[in-house]
């Protein structure tokens, strides 16, 4: 059936769009159904932050005023950086630990270089599988969101293409870093950069309270930009910073499908 339904697209696809949705069909099919359990306990960590510390801690904060002058509860100030750092993390689940086994202990991408699949197409495909798993989980919490009166279905409606993006950018990201990995052992340093960068991005505190160095830092960090693009979008509150986080997103997105293309060239074309 899968096949059935993607050969229309793969026929008005170019040759090359066309091998890489082979990539993400075959993941596709080898979908097992336990693996639906993995997606639906990757969505339940960032409704535990935002019950937890969006609504419980923020009966002890209250409204938070925005740099435009908008008063919102914490809870609505905090649930648009959980969407994002839940897209985040069903991107870089898929794009790190799972594409690291594929590549370095499965042997799989040998046997598809084997093919007309170029290691560039073999990525891409792979990031749109990636985008699967994101995609849910953005899917999801936004309903929670929109139940929980945290934003408008409209909103919703805007901003599930920007978490989408987000999980884009993570994704290419997450493959390029993954080619650099020599063993399991080096993700110990990947998954402490991604808490850091899950406590440090606006999620939970502006950026105004921290010290000017370290603001700098946090404003430069990929999740502070899709923070800033999806909390503007939920809120109501759009401006520049969107569109220059919406730039700086699709610049890493490119970024890390090249790095990731030419990593997997030298890797697997020896």
């Amino acid at each position: 059936m899968v096949t059935a339904l993607a050969l229309p697209r793969l026929l008005r696809l170019p040759a090359a769009g066309r091998r890489a949705v082979s990539v993400t069909e075959r993941n596709v099919v080898a979908l097992k159904s336990s693996y639906w359990v993995v997606l639906i306990s990757g969505f339940f960590e960032p409704v535990l932050y935002l019950l937890s510390i969006g609504v419980g801690v923020g009966k002890l904060v209250g409204d938070l005023t925005l740099p435009g002058g908008v008063v919102v509860t914490y809870a609505a100030f905090v649930a648009p950086a959980m969407l994002a750092s839940s897209a985040m993390t069903g991107a870089l689940a898929e794009t790190t630990f799972n594409f690291f086994g594929k590549m370095k202990y499965l042997k799989l991408y040998e046997g598809f270089i084997a093919t007309p699949v170029r290691p560039f197409e073999l990525a891409l495909g792979e990031l749109a599988w990636a985008m699967v798993r994101g995609s849910v989980y953005s899917a999801a919490f936004l309903v929670v969101m929109v139940a929980m009166d945290l934003t408008t279905a409209p909103r919703a409606l805007l901003a599930f293409p920007a978490a989408v993006l987000v999980g884009f950018a993570f994704g290419g990201l997450g493959m390029a870093l993954s080619t650099f990995m020599r063993s399991w052992q080096d993700f110990d340093l990947m998954g402490s950069a991604q808490f850091a960068l899950f406590l440090f991005s606006g999620t939970f505190v502006p950026p105004d309270g921290y010290p000017v160095a370290i603001r700098w830092l946090v404003e430069a960090s990929p999740l502070y930009q899709a923070v800033v693009l999806i909390r503007g979008i939920t809120l109501g509150s759009p401006g520049w910073s969107q569109v220059g986080a919406t730039v700086y997103l699709l610049a890493a997105t490119v970024l890390g499908l090249v790095v990731a293309g030419r990593r997997m060239t030298k890797l697997l074309c020896k």
